[in-house]
């Protein structure tokens, strides 16, 4: 089989890659999980008068989870923790920085097999693992985001 001719059903969820619009460390790419890639459209149910065996169901707008991500603690050095920080810390007393973040999941060469492209995406939370002298656990940093909308790249 020619490598062009590799099929990828379905393909492993554990190779993928993350970049953010203009942050450039090296220690931002690196994470162990990625969740929340989800839309779904709303429904309103409008009763009809004298019609009891159903309600009609209209869709209303696309709604999106947040884009949540975990990594082992970087302890110095993360703009990506920064600007994190700064925002959900900021007290709104500045403009809210918006960044694209785009997802890739990867064949076993490294090369994009989908991408999932988040606009306008921007923090809301930050939160790091409990603190624990009786277990041996890496620490655990979680970045969750909103954004406006994703687009799927295949």
């Amino acid at each position: 089989m020619a490598k062009a001719d590799k099929v990828y059903y379905p393909p492993p969820g554990f190779y993928f890659s993350l970049s953010f619009e203009g942050i450039r460390t090296k220690s931002d790419f690196a994470f162990k999980e990625v969740s929340g890639i989800q839309m779904e459209t709303e429904v309103e149910e409008i009763a009809e008068g004298g019609e009891n065996r159903f309600k009609h169901r209209l869709p209303k707008a696309s709604k999106y989870q947040d884009l949540e991500l975990k990594r082992g603690l970087v302890a110095k050095g993360s703009s990506l923790a920064q600007w994190c920080k700064g925002t959900i810390g900021g007290g709104l007393n500045s403009p809210i920085q918006t960044k694209n973040v785009t997802v890739n999941l990867l064949d076993s060469d490294g090369n994009s097999l989908m991408a999932w492209s988040f606009a306008n995406a921007w923090p809301v939370a930050w939160s790091v693992s409990n603190l624990n002298s009786m277990e041996n656990q890496l620490m655990v940093e979680t970045l969750k985001f909103a954004y406006s909308y994703f687009t799927v790249k295949s």
